[in-house]
């Protein structure tokens, strides 16, 4: 995959966004806001790994995919 890559939402921690280089924003027709870098998803899996996040498991919602993650 390529990005960019939704990293979070408007509950999300803003220094952790921060250090994945993170930009808020807010599609027409959503009522909520997302994060997101135009990174791929490995780079992003890698700075977060690097902050201690590894991944517990990982699926496809139709074109989507998702990781899910937890902090040793």
């Amino acid at each position: 995959e390529v990005g960019p890559t939704m990293v979070g939402d408007e509950q999300s921690d803003p220094s952790l966004m921060s250090f994945l280089g993170a930009t808020k924003r807010n599609v027409l027709g959503n009522h909520f806001w997302e994060y997101y870098v135009n990174d791929a998803p490995r780079v992003v899996l890698n700075k977060l790994e690097s902050r201690g996040y590894r991944v517990v498991s990982m699926t496809g919602v139709g074109q989507t995919l998702v990781w899910c993650l937890h902090k040793e």
